[in-house]
């Protein structure tokens, strides 16, 4: 080790420390502040040992918590036609981590998701990460993700023989050059979770990292984080589950800090109306307004989102503000009514939608002109049980308004587990899995260039067709989410990540990374 620090105040004390657990265990009205469990600065992670935790047997399906929407309607941003083919090539188009890196303790649903950086792409699953260049060669295989906890005190340093992790994040901060990767540590009864993240030292993936971890009170579980990269802040959301109550946790973990490696604490709010809401995350060169607050959106119901503004101050952080208002949309039907019914080929079993929550990421970019925000979700299709509703909302600081929305659907596939990006000059990628009764789940995308008809995407291109379907009795879940992300220094190229099934089985899950670019974008 580098250096070490072990941080013993507990989350649970910070407020009012005479608080009991459960007590604890409440959302609060206003800021809530907490420290660090823990933090240090690792060795160069290549240096841990990782090996595949084949000890433990068995396998896990982590359950689904959903929220589904009242209401059916008909949905009038459904695009009724498709137009030329797709502009954009494929051009990187390989495996990525097969769930046999998870061990002889395979889990279910994948959580594959990715980030691009100045050289390299890391891809994430459940509890895997490998490394590849932007030429698709394999730069470090896959190895556990908490062998870069290695020393940590708590949950997130329980080791690589431990299946208590779930649902990593891998992003990169490109105005510092640096990688973030976070995953849910938990104990052995699932009943409190810990939030572990790691800042590189460096834009070298396989180098040291600083490394932190959270605590939100025993008897907490802070199920499906997902995080976004903000010029004063990582902000992170959450679903809390506790013994009597659930609700939405926005937290904003101290960037600065973080990146020098010294204690940062986490500012957070809770709102119990919301749920699986998305903060937003920057691409491309040009940052938000100085002073301009993160961005938090969720599928409210079936007729708007609800836009909060994060500002955070770490200095006064009785200062910071989370408020929100609603942005109407076109009215759609939850697809499955937000749980499961998508059909596979040759099998009776059908697979989650997750038509509950907006996708995994929200992406934001400031084209100078114009701020936008670019979103998916899954939907009813007039053809098929899903079809991927998707967003650009503009101008989120002051009046936001959904610029375009539009329901891709294509014929009688199935659509869901999507993730949208957009490049500097306004092309959008969309990537999604496809299946129907007849055909095996496959990773697709479709997108639009600036001159297309508002509302309308391009017609759709396969980038890997799986070889089989998701057979295991009582095996529905599938992905929890994908990402679409952009190359950082060309600003041009996608890069996406979703799960197939090589062949007719169950926790045999494998993962294709893929890159495109629009002939537009130079």
């Amino acid at each position: 080790m580098k250096r070490r620090e072990s941080v013993f105040a507990s989350a649970l004390l910070l407020m009012l420390p005479w608080m009991s657990a459960a007590q604890s265990a409440q959302p609060s009205r206003g800021p809530e502040v907490i420290e660090e469990l823990y933090h240090d600065t690792s060795d160069p992670v290549w240096t841990y040992n990782s090996w595949i935790p084949f000890e433990l047997t068995g396998n896990r399906i982590r359950p689904l918590r959903t929220r589904p929407l009242a209401g059916v309607l008909h949905d009038d941003a459904e695009q009724a036609f498709s137009l030329l083919p797709v502009a954009a090539v494929l051009g990187v188009n390989q495996a990525g981590i097969p769930d046999s890196a998870n061990g002889s303790l395979a889990g279910i649903p994948s959580d594959s998701n990715l980030a691009v950086g100045a050289t390299q792409v890391v891809e994430t699953i459940n509890t895997a990460y490998a490394v590849y260049s932007k030429t698709g060669a394999v730069l470090q295989a896959p190895r556990q993700i908490s062998s870069i906890f290695t020393g940590v005190t708590g949950l997130c340093g329980q080791g690589v023989s431990s299946f208590d992790f779930s649902d990593p994040v891998v992003l990169y901060d490109q105005i510092a050059k640096r990688w973030i990767i976070t995953i849910l540590a938990f104990n052995s009864t699932g009943t409190t979770g810990n939030e572990c993240i790691a800042v590189s030292t460096s834009s070298d993936a396989t180098g040291s990292y600083h490394r932190y971890a959270y605590g939100f009170g025993t008897g907490v579980f802070n199920d499906y984080p997902k995080f976004g990269v903000w010029p004063d802040a990582y902000y992170a959301s959450y679903n809390i589950f506790t013994s009597s109550t659930s609700y939405a946790k926005a937290c904003a973990y101290n960037r600065s800090a973080m990146l020098a490696g010294t204690a940062a604490k986490a500012i957070c709010f809770n709102k119990t109306t919301e749920f699986s809401f998305l903060p937003s995350n920057l691409e491309g060169s040009t940052p938000p307004p100085a002073g301009e607050p993160d961005f938090y959106v969720d599928l409210f119901n079936n007729t708007s989102l609800h836009l909060y503004r994060f500002h955070v101050d770490f200095v006064t952080p009785a200062s910071s503000t989370f408020t929100g208002v609603s942005v109407p949309v076109t009215g759609f039907t939850e697809a499955c009514a937000g749980g499961t019914c998508i059909p596979q080929a040759g099998t009776t079993v059908q697979l989650d939608s997750l038509a509950d929550r907006l996708m995994f990421p929200l992406q934001y970019r400031n084209f100078g002109s114009h701020e936008s925000l670019v979103v998916s979700h899954a939907v009813k299709s007039s053809k098929a049980v899903a079809g991927e509703r998707w967003y650009e909302i503009r101008n989120p600081s002051a009046a936001p308004v959904v610029f375009q929305q539009g329901t891709f659907v294509n014929g009688a596939y199935s659509l869901w587990m999507g993730s949208i990006a957009m490049d500097k000059v306004g092309d959008m990628a969309l990537g999604y899995s496809r299946s129907s009764s007849t055909t095996h789940p496959a990773v697709a995308f479709t997108g639009r260039t600036p001159s297309d008809p508002l509302g309308t995407m391009e017609t759709p291109v396969t980038i890997f067709v799986g070889g089989g379907s998701q057979t295991g009795a009582g095996d529905t879940r599938w992905g929890d989410y994908s990402s679409m992300q952009i190359d950082p220094v060309d600003d041009c190229t996608f890069w996406y990540v979703n799960q197939y099934i090589p062949s007719n089985g169950a926790f045999n899950f494998a993962t294709r990374v893929a890159s495109l670019k629009f002939p537009t974008c130079q």
